[in-house]
């Protein structure tokens, strides 16, 4: 029998971060501190729409793009936290979760050969994405010395004729770097001379520390070529509710709309519904959970000095990135060996990309209590490696 399996999807691996997870699930007293996933419930009132919505039996189909609601609220939202305009009407599209709009776009975007700038450490999904579309990913590795920030010289030594792409992922999954306004500057400059697109993924945008956001598409000369990225899952802990966005120029939306209307129809109503109240109302949560992880990432930084393991501090996402290579083990080893021997699950940095082999990525979207037990077994682990 002829194998039933394309070779794109036999080349591409699976998720790095879910083996150790699968372990941990049936692992007595084991931590886990890799789910890029908040610990908090979503605030109550935004639960009590998406079950109203449910009650007043609004179970049908929206509109393949969404609900013009939540469009028109999405669209207020980006313009008073962000300030991008964009229309509702043709330019903005709700996905199921910000995952299927980078999905879509890359389809959209690239024609076989195209090659796309990927910034590493980064996001699972952006390289088994570009090969999905008969693209070609090339990665290109951030410096710890330079605060794991893209620079303008790193994007020109990458750039090729065939060059169509630049996914810019800051706040950054797994580093936590992010990116100001300067330093975008410039990285804008070299799109507009070398006429290069961006997909800018900003789904932790709401989650900086000691600086707001900015986004690429504000700056000028880049509105026109760049695929904003968001969604609800990590500002108002709505993981499950699987609801994102993208917002963009509407000849490339127009045509991400037909790819999600041919594979999705639309994303969940009931979860829709719920969304349009976390916009009108969600700010206060959004501060209150910001503040919290804000407080456990000096936590989990200062605790990291003190034991010895080198981290730099990181100022965006939920994530710490904290180095291992003084202990000459590769990151896979280390973590495998931290979860046998203490119980507690961490993802090797190598499940970001090569470039994150001698890290591991901590998430503190988990509770102070759990946190500090965490840390006494790792400390413990480390303790054990120095002897």
């Amino acid at each position: 029998m002829r194998n039933p399996l394309s070779k794109t999807i036999e080349e591409i691996k699976p998720s790095g971060i879910r083996k150790f997870f699968d372990i941990v699930s049936e692992m007595k007293d084991a931590i886990s501190l890799g789910v890029g996933e908040p610990d908090f419930d979503t605030p109550w009132h935004i639960r009590e729409e998406g079950i109203y919505s449910l009650e007043k039996g609004r179970t049908f189909y929206t509109s393949n793009a969404g609900l013009k609601e939540l469009k028109i609220e999405i669209c207020r939202y980006l313009k008073r936290r962000f300030d991008l305009e964009y229309n509702y009407e043709d330019e903005t599209l709700v996905t199921v979760g910000g995952s299927e709009a980078i999905d879509a776009a890359m389809r959209v975007m690239i024609d076989p050969g195209d090659e796309v700038l990927i910034p590493e450490p980064c996001y699972v999904s952006y390289l088994p994405c570009v090969q999905l579309a008969y693209g070609v990913p090339v990665g290109i590795p951030l410096q710890e010395k330079n605060q794991f920030k893209l620079t303008k010289q790193e994007v020109l030594d990458n750039i090729t004729e065939k060059t169509k792409i630049l996914v810019l992922p800051f706040p950054n999954n797994p580093t936590g770097a992010v990116m100001t306004k300067e330093d975008l500057q410039e990285i804008a400059e070299v799109c507009v001379e070398k006429d290069i697109f961006v997909l800018s993924d900003e789904i932790y945008a709401e989650l900086t520390y000691g600086q707001r956001h900015t986004s690429i598409a504000s700056l000028p000369g880049m509105r026109e070529r760049t695929i904003v990225i968001n969604g609800f899952s990590k500002s108002y802990a709505m993981t499950g509710w699987r609801l994102g966005y993208a917002t963009g120029p509407s000849e490339i939306i127009k045509q991400m709309i037909k790819v999600h209307q041919f594979a999705i129809m639309c994303a969940p109503t009931t979860s829709q519904y719920a969304a349009i109240e976390a916009l009108r109302n969600g700010d206060a949560d959004v501060e209150r959970m910001s503040t919290a992880y804000d407080q456990r990432r000096r936590f989990l930084v200062e605790s990291f000095k003190r034991m010895g393991l080198e981290c730099f501090e990181p100022f965006g996402a939920f994530y710490v990135f904290p180095s291992i290579q003084k202990f000459g083990m590769s990151s896979e080893e280390f973590a495998t060996r931290l979860l046998q021997e203490q119980k507690v699950a961490v993802v090797p940095g190598t499940a970001f990309g090569d470039s994150g082999e001698g890290f591991l990525r901590i998430s503190y979207a988990y509770s102070i209590d759990n946190l500090k037990i965490a840390l006494v077994r790792i400390e413990e682990f480390i303790k054990t490696l120095e002897k």
